[in-house]
C-alpha cells in the first residue's frame, strides 16, 4: 500500500504519471494546473449538474460519478474508485472537502493498489476525532486550552469539569467542525441543556454525539500554521495564517503573516511543532490551529488535508504546495530545510461565496457577465466562466481572491481595489461585506479577534 508519506512508508519514488481528482470547483481546477504543470495528466469526476464545469472541461479525461446530489455523486467511494481504477490512475487526490478526511476512504484508495494524496488512514482518523487529537497534542508536547481530559458523558461530569476549567467553557463536538456542535456556556444553569443541543447537532451533523468541554477564550485570534513532511523524516513549516476573520465560526478573510507575531514568536511555536509532527512521524500537508491570547498559543485541531486558505501560504513563500503534495506522494524528499523558508510578502485571501452578503443566505444562480480582478499580485482561484451557473447543491464558494504586496498597507489597498473590480453578474455575493470589512480601523490597524466581525455586524446593523 501506498500513502503520500502515511503509516506505510513507500521503499522508494514511484512516479505518477496520472491522477484522479476526487472534487470539484476551484479546489479541483487549481490540483488540475498543478498536475499539468508537473507533466501528469489528469482525470476529473463530476456530478450530472457539473458535467459543463471547468474542471471537467480542463482536465484530460472526465467521468460521470452519479446525480447531483453529493451523498450520490462526490461522496461515492465505489464509484470514484471505480473511475480511478478504470481510467488508468495511479493517485487520488482528494482536494478539499467531501472525502478528504476520510480515513476509510484513503484506506480503500491503498488496498487498490493506488497512492491516496494525503497522510495515513491512522493519521486522518486521530486528528479527526478532537477528544484523541487533544490527548494525542498533549503527548507531542503541544499547548491545549484547558479542559476535559476525555469525552464527557453526563451533565454531572460537564458541570464538575466546566466548575474546575471556570466559566464560560465551551462544549465541542469530537467530531466535528465548522462551527458545528459547539455551545459557549454561561453558568452551570445553562450546562444541561446546551449539552443536549450539542449532542444533537452534532449526532445530525456527524453522525457522533460525543462532546467535550474546554476553556472558552474571550479574545483570542485564530492562528494556524501549515506544514510539509515527507518520507525521509523532513519536516518543515511554512509559517501562519491568520483566519480571525470569522462570521458563524466560518472564515471570510485569511491572511498572512499575522500582524501580532513576531519572528521570534513564530520561530518558538513553529520549532514546537516540526517536532510533534516529526515524533508523530506524519507525513504529507498539514495544517495545525491554535487560538492565541495573551501571547499564548493553545492547540485546537490538525487538518489532515490542503486548506482552502492554502494560496496565502504559497504567496508569501513562493513555495507550491500542491505539487509538494504530489511529489510527497510519489516518495520524493522535500528540496527545503527550515532555513530555506522565507516569509517576505503580505498576503490577504477574500473567500467570495454566492450568498446574500447580509444572511449569509446561499444565492445560487446563472452567472451572465464575469470579469475578474488583474494587475500585479492578484490571483483568482475560481472555476467561474461567463455561462456558468453555480448549483445549489455543494458549497457556495465560488472564488478565492488572494492578494499578495511588499507591506500589508499595499497589501489592503490592492484587496480593495481587485474586489471593486471583481464582477460576477448578476450573482449576488458577499463582495460588499468584503469592502466594508477592509474600511473598518480595526482592520486596518490589525486589532481585531475570532469575535471582532459578529460584533462589528451587530453595531452596525
Amino acid at each position: 500500500m501506498l500513502f503520500a508519506g502515511g503509516g506505510v512508508r513507500t521503499s522508494g519514488m514511484k512516479q505518477i504519471k496520472k491522477v484522479l481528482i476526487a472534487n470539484r470547483g476551484e479546489i479541483a481546477l487549481r490540483i488540475n494546473r498543478a498536475c499539468h504543470d508537473m507533466g501528469i495528466e489528469t482525470v476529473a469526476v463530476h456530478s450530472k449538474i457539473d458535467e459543463s464545469a471547468m474542471h471537467v472541461r480542463l482536465a484530460d479525461a472526465a467521468v460521470c460519478i452519479g446525480p447531483n446530489e453529493s451523498a450520490k455523486s462526490y461522496l461515492n467511494q465505489p464509484a470514484i474508485l471505480m473511475a480511478a481504477l478504470m481510467s488508468g490512475t495511479d493517485a487520488v487526490h482528494p482536494g478539499v472537502g467531501f472525502l478528504a478526511e476520510d480515513a476509510g476512504f484513503a484506506q480503500k484508495v491503498a488496498s487498490h493498489g493506488l497512492i491516496f494524496v494525503g497522510p495515513s488512514p491512522e493519521h486522518i482518523r486521530m486528528m479527526g476525532d478532537k477528544v484523541e487529537a487533544r490527548a494525542k497534542a498533549v503527548e507531542l508536547g503541544l499547548p491545549v486550552v484547558p479542559g476535559s481530559d476525555g469525552v464527557i458523558k453526563t451533565v454531572e461530569e460537564a458541570k464538575r469539569v466546566a466548575a474546575e476549567v471556570g466559566y464560560p467553557v465551551l462544549m465541542k463536538a469530537a467530531g466535528g467542525g465548522g462551527g458545528r456542535g459547539m455551545r459557549v456556556i454561561e453558568n452551570a444553569g445553562d450546562v444541561a441543556d446546551s449539552m443536549k443541543a450539542c449532542q444533537v447537532e452534532a449526532l445530525a451533523a456527524f453522525g457522533d454525539d460525543t462532546v467535550f468541554i474546554e476553556k472558552y477564550l474571550s479574545h483570542p485570534r485564530h492562528i494556524e500554521f501549515q506544514i510539509l513532511a515527507d518520507s525521509h523524516g523532513n519536516v518543515i513549516h511554512l509559517g501562519e495564517r491568520d483566519c480571525s476573520i470569522q462570521r458563524r465560526h466560518q472564515k471570510i478573510i485569511e491572511e498572512g503573516p499575522s500582524i501580532v507575531l513576531t519572528p521570534e514568536k513564530r520561530n518558538k511555536i513553529g520549532g514546537i511543532i516540526v517536532d510533534a509532527l516529526k515524533k508523530l512521524g506524519y507525513l504529507g500537508a498539514g495544517t495545525l490551529e491554535f487560538l492565541y491570547q495573551d501571547g499564548e498559543f493553545y492547540f485546537i485541531e490538525m487538518n489532515t488535508r490542503l486548506q482552502v486558505e492554502h494560496p496565502v501560504t504559497e504567496s508569501i513563500t513562493g513555495i507550491d504546495i500542491v505539487r509538494h503534495q504530489l511529489r510527497i506522494a510519489g516518495g520524493e524528499s522535500l528540496p527545503y530545510r527550515q532555513e530555506h523558508v522565507r516569509i517576505e510578502k503580505h498576503c490577504i485571501e477574500c473567500r467570495i461565496n454566492a450568498e446574500d452578503p447580509i444572511s449569509l443566505v446561499p444565492r445560487p444562480g446563472k452567472v451572465t457577465d464575469y470579469l475578474a480582478p488583474g494587475g500585479i499580485g492578484v490571483r483568482v482561484d475560481s472555476a467561474l466562466y461567463a455561462g456558468y451557473s453555480v448549483p445549489p447543491y455543494y458549497d457556495n464558494l465560488v472564488a478565492k481572491l488572494v492578494i499578495t504586496g511588499r507591506t500589508r498597507e499595499q497589501c489592503i489597498a490592492r484587496t480593495r481595489r481587485a474586489l471593486k473590480e471583481y464582477f460576477i453578474g448578476p450573482l449576488q455575493t458577499n463582495i460588499p461585506l468584503h469592502l466594508r470589512i477592509l474600511e473598518q480601523p480595526e482592520f486596518i490597524s490589525g486589532d481585531y479577534n475570532i469575535h471582532w466581525l459578529e460584533r462589528m455586524l451587530e453595531r452596525q446593523s
